[in-house]
């Protein structure tokens, strides 16, 4: 029912993760899609073939989205490529611990840069082109941390919190230039930022009983929301915040 054929997807944070999954399924729906990956060559050329093998085009482009003239590199690429660009999945993150008091200005710095800056970066450059086309979809990915705040994780939370206030914004400003705008606020989700803490018995178990449904989340649970605002079933559907944590933050 979904069909994105002849669309060009860029989802940042392509090699891994909710940002892998949700490459792999935008190509399943039948888009072209370019993955960003800041480190790991082998899991981007890994995720490129496999969509490769389903008949789809991918290209996998390396840069520090924190910084603008990199994220410029992948857009001009990007164009060169495929002259267009459709949706924008903003999945590049870290997650880290800092406690206030202890946390250095560099700890604080460097999750905003990356976390909230990156997702402005792309949304700047890739805009003037939606506007063009008069179409576009653009997901962010928050988290349950930027809804509620998180103890030991203030950055992070206030990066998120700050993506669902940029979303919101947006939303409003771009729905007129046919631009939809919306956002994933997944909870928690086994990927390898989340693999110590969940690896950890007694944490994990703790963790379960704070989830309605009694299960931590995979990846592949938050790309099908993903494709879901991707696509013209979301019409209507303009600066949300759709959650995806199993009941963990009931809000929205």
């Amino acid at each position: 029912m979904i069909d994105l054929s002849n669309q060009v997807a860029v989802v940042t944070g392509g090699s891994r993760g909710i940002g892998a999954a949700t490459a792999i399924l935008l190509a399943r729906a039948g888009a072209n899609v370019v993955i960003t990956y800041h480190k790991n060559v082998e899991r981007a050329v890994d995720v490129a073939d496999g969509i490769a093998s389903q008949g789809r085009e991918c290209i996998a482009l390396k840069g520090k989205l924190e910084n603008m003239s990199e994220c410029q590199e992948i857009i001009r690429a990007v164009i060169r490529e495929f002259k267009r660009i459709d949706i924008l999945v903003n999945s590049a993150g870290i997650w880290e611990f800092g406690e206030i008091g202890k946390m250095t200005q560099k700890d604080w710095n460097r999750t905003i840069a990356i976390n909230l800056t990156s997702t402005f970066n792309m949304c700047n450059l890739v805009v003037p082109f939606m506007k063009k086309q008069q179409y576009g979809r653009i997901i962010n990915i928050s988290s349950t941390a930027g809804q509620r705040g998180e103890a030991f994780h203030s950055h992070y939370a206030a990066a998120k919190g700050g993506v669902i206030a940029f979303t919101k914004s947006l939303a409003a400003e771009l729905i007129s230039s046919g631009i939809w705008v919306n956002c994933v606020a997944p909870g928690w989700v086994f990927t390898d930022m989340t693999s110590n803490e969940l690896g950890k018995s007694k944490s994990r178990l703790e963790i379960l009983k704070t989830i309605p449904r009694g299960k931590i989340g995979t990846p592949e649970e938050v790309a099908g929301p993903i494709l879901f605002l991707s696509s013209r079933l979301a019409d209507n559907v303009v600066g949300e915040v759709l959650n995806v944590n199993g009941g963990s933050v009931l809000c929205g």
